[in-house]
This record gives C-alpha cells, structure tokens and sequence, in this order.
C-alpha cells in the first residue's frame, strides 16, 4: 500500500474513533457533579425561575442525548461553541493558549528525547559499571517524582530561595522586553516548567533506549560492525540505534495523553498561559463547551502522534511495510 493510500485509510478510521471519544468525553463530563450555572451564580441569592431560565438558555434543560446529538452536528460544521464563562468562542480560546503550550511541549520533547536516548546509549554501552548504575539511580528517582511536588520544589529552591529564575509566569510584564530581549525572558521563564515535565519523560526515554540497545549490542550484525574495524560511536549511534529505537518511538507516542496530563499540572504550578491552565480553569468552572473543545483537541493530539508514530516505523526499518 502506497503512503498516500495509508493516510487516506487512517484518516478515515480516526472518523469513528473521534465520535466514540466525543460520546465518552461527553458523558463523563455531564455526568460529573455540578453544572455551569453554579459558578456563574456563585453565591448571589437568585430565585428558582432565574436558574430554570438560565439552564434553558445554555440548552442544559434539555435530555442528555438530544445535547450530545445537537454537538456533534455543531462540531462536524466546525463550531465548538463559546465558553459559558468567558463567553469567547472555544476555538478562540484554545488558539490564543496554543502557543504558548506548543512551546513548553516542544521544548520538553527535544531535551528529553535529545537527554533519553543519549544517556540510554552510554548506560548500555557498559552494563553494570558505575556510570550505569549511577543513570539507573537517576532514571528511577527522575520517573518516581510526582510533577506537582517536582515543580513545587523547584520553585522554592532554585526559583525562590537561589532567584535564579522566576516563579511564575511567562514573561516579565513590568520591564516589557523586545526583541531578543524579549526571547531571553520567556526561556528565562520556560526553563522551570520545561525541567519539570522532561525529567520524568528523560526516564522513561533512558530505560527503555537502555534496554533496547543491549538486546541491540548483543546482535550478530553488531559483532560484525566491530568486526571491521568500524569506531565504537559509528556502531552504536549507526548501527545499533536506529533499530533499538522502534520501541522508543511506539511508547514516546503513546505517552502524549500523560505528558498532556503533565502539563495541566505543571501550567497551574508555574502559572503558565497555556492549554495546561485553561483546562483546569474549565474544571473549576464545570465550562462544558471549552472542556469538550480541549479534551478533543487532546485526543486530535493523541491520535496524531499515534500517526507520526507509525510513519517512523518505516524510516528506522525498511522492513516494516504498510499493509
């Protein structure tokens, strides 16, 4: 099957996966304690007919199947509708929010990728030595770290008591820089949160690459690498790796939802303008509309890295052969 043709075939399987994540997403979020009229009255004093009145108007009076039916035609038409806190369209909301999340994950993803492989490379290259076991005590106390806690940490030390970097926040609003003063100040200020959610995925890269190349070094064409005199480097990073590195990739991809998780956390801890803290403001707000429209773009996000995912296969193995 042609490249061409693969996509087609698994665009068309995401349109039946998309729908069954929306009817989930859907029912959980409805069926969680609460409603939006609740944060929007608050504690004002307000009559029973006011409330009634309030829920017909956002459409929550009517039964459950007849809301999700009339979203769905709405999301098929590309219309995610409007916060019911923000009253700003959804999509408006999550494009504003999306660079600055698309930064933090992007940054997060190089450094850890770039940090796993390499020091899962050195691990397996002498099994059991000092540096091996010393990654080893890295990796695992990097990977048990809860991320709230991690970044709560790293606030109070490095941030707070050694003010070395900011608290929180993305930029410096008081001085107002520009230019590459400006690009300073928001790696000034992503260095925290980025450490916060690499260093569990550093982990979680570094065992599994460990793992992999030993089964990797252990191979005959290996042997027969060495054999000819080949440079210990051009035997691991050329030959070794690149097929030690297809189970990296299927678990790296298959972790975005948790690293999505990761970041709500840590956008919250480090105040950080992105995807991150809208949802959990969507949370506190029970904001159906804008959590619908996070959650899929999530599982767009989840189902796209699964995709990217698969077209490496074929890059690290030409063997591997869509069918």
């Amino acid at each position: 099957m042609s490249l061409g043709g693969y996509l087609l075939k698994r665009v068309f399987y995401s349109i039946p996966l998309m729908l069954g994540a929306i009817t989930i997403i859907f029912a959980l979020i409805h069926a969680a304690p609460g409603e939006p009229t609740d944060y929007i009255i608050g504690d004002a004093s307000v009559s029973q007919e006011f409330i009634d009145r309030l829920r017909a108007e956002m459409g929550l009076d009517r039964p459950l199947w007849v809301q999700l039916g009339k979203y769905v035609l709405e999301v098929m038409s590309g219309n995610f509708g409007f916060s019911y806190v923000r009253n700003t369209p959804v999509i408006a909301l999550i494009l504003d929010r999306l660079p600055a999340t698309l930064l933090l994950m992007v940054t997060q993803y190089v450094v850890s990728v770039a940090l796993g492989i390499y020091l899962g490379v050195i691990s397996a290259r002498r099994p059991n030595s000092l540096l091996d076991r010393g990654i080893t005590v890295f990796s695992l106390a990097a990977f048990a770290i809860p991320l709230f806690w991690l970044g709560q940490m790293l606030i109070l030390t490095v941030a707070y008591q050694l003010d070395w970097f900011p608290i929180q926040g993305m930029v410096n609003i008081r001085q107002g820089y520009t230019g590459f003063a400006h690009v300073l100040d928001v790696a000034h200020h992503l260095f925290l949160p980025a450490l916060t959610l690499a260093l569990p995925n550093i982990a979680l890269i570094l065992r599994l690459t460990r793992s992999s190349m030993i089964e990797v070094i252990g191979q005959e064409y290996i042997k027969v690498a060495r054999a000819k005199g080949l440079s210990e480097r051009s035997v691991l990073f050329k030959h070794a790796l690149r097929n030690a590195l297809i189970p990296v990739v299927t678990v790296v991809s298959l972790n975005l939802p948790t690293l999505i998780a990761g970041a709500v956390l840590t956008e919250t801890v480090f105040a950080w303008p992105g995807l991150g803290r809208l949802t959990f403001d969507a949370i506190h707000a029970r904001d159906y509309p804008l959590l619908m429209g996070m959650f899929i773009f999530i599982s767009l996000v989840v189902i796209l890295g699964n995709l990217i995912a698969d077209l490496l296969y074929a890059l690290l193995d030409p063997r591997i052969r869509y069918q």
